[in-house]
């Protein structure tokens, strides 16, 4: 099986190196060379990219998450089955989707007509991701998913909870994504604004991806383009 792996938090994020890790070192790695979280769907189209060769197996990408996947299936890795991207740090839940640069790169490879899986974790504060569970727990639902029929224009979205040391492993729930909103609010400093939102405290609706992931276990929705 031939895999690309992708994120928004850049090519040496450590989350990377987990989904890495959860293929078994079998993925080839196209990253952005920086950190582009949130930046959505942009691509890059009214200046060059440049690509930087790292290995066989690993190249940084001058640009969003969408254009490494866009340059990894055009020209690096043209019979790719599979786009993965993650291992997020930080939750890409419900509405998110249309904000996330890691589900962006997914997005784009079903656009081109190749499966995708994004993967990102919740963060809850002030605990701090194990990224060797983020892992373990990654390496089991691409298990299950890699064996699952995926129709066209559709790709998988999947969160990982953020569980207290010596927790029992989490299930994996297939569910509903929220489409309620994320906290906006704003700190108004003159004629400055200054962005905040307690993503805990978003609205969760039973059932849905938020709450199943803030219940503890891991959400996995199917997303249509």
């Amino acid at each position: 099986m031939t895999l690309i792996l992708t994120n928004d938090d850049g090519i040496d994020a450590p989350g990377i190196q987990a989904l890495q890790q959860a293929v078994d070192g079998t993925g080839i790695i196209v990253a952005p060379t920086g950190q582009f979280s949130g930046c959505g769907h942009q691509v890059t189209t009214h200046q060059p990219l440049r690509l930087h060769c790292r290995s066989s197996t690993e190249y940084a990408v001058d640009g969003m998450p969408a254009d490494c996947t866009r340059i990894a299936l055009k020209h690096l890795v043209t019979d790719a089955e599979w786009v993965l991207s993650g291992i997020n740090a930080g939750g890409n839940l419900g509405v998110d989707v249309y904000i996330s640069g890691t589900v962006a790169a997914v997005r784009e490879a079903t656009m081109l007509g190749v499966r995708g899986i994004a993967v990102s974790h919740w963060i809850k504060r002030p605990l701090v991701i194990d990224w060797d569970w983020a892992s373990y727990w990654t390496a089991k639902v691409l298990q299950d998913l890699f064996t699952r029929p995926l129709p066209i224009n559709c790709f998988w979205n999947v969160n990982l909870p953020h569980l207290e040391p010596g927790s029992p492993d989490p299930k994996i729930v297939f569910c509903e994504p929220s489409t309620q909103p994320l906290p906006v609010n704003y700190r108004v400093e003159g004629d400055l604004f200054y962005y905040y939102g307690e993503y805990s405290k978003r609205p969760r609706k039973e059932g849905t991806d938020v709450d199943v992931c803030f219940s503890g276990n891991i959400a996995v929705t199917q997303i249509s383009l």
